[in-house]
């Protein structure tokens, strides 16, 4: 039997925080949501299949959250979601490893597609 899969949720939003986790828990994948960064580092146990987290959070970004995954676990499937339209950003957030950046609002279809990828799972 396999392991059901762990997702983390970081935003510092709580309504969409819950509105994730309540999608992707109906699909059988378990999650756990953190309102920042630091709190999801912060729980040295916790080791997700993949992350879900807004890029701009006060404190840590989602950015700076990649490389401190990447240094603690190697690489883990991150994706990153954002409302700003800066293409600077968006350059960053695709080069630092992200496996995607969802612009807000997003289709939900256009996160289980990458949710998808991330758990190598047809969703």
């Amino acid at each position: 039997m396999e392991a059901v899969p762990l997702v983390a949720v970081v935003d510092d939003d709580q309504s969409l925080r819950t509105a994730l986790s309540a999608l992707i828990r109906s699909l059988g994948i378990r999650v756990r949501v953190f309102a920042s960064a630091e709190l999801l580092l912060a729980d040295v146990a916790l080791n997700p299949d993949c992350v879900i987290s807004d890029i701009q959070m006060p404190g840590m970004s989602g950015i700076d959250l990649i490389a401190a995954l990447q240094a603690r676990q190697g690489r883990i499937p991150v994706i990153l979601m954002t409302a700003r339209e800066e293409r600077a950003l968006l350059s960053s957030a695709t080069s630092c490893g992200a496996l995607a950046v969802l612009r807000k609002p997003f289709a939900p279809e256009a996160l289980l597609e990458s949710l998808g990828r991330a758990l190598d799972l047809k969703l």
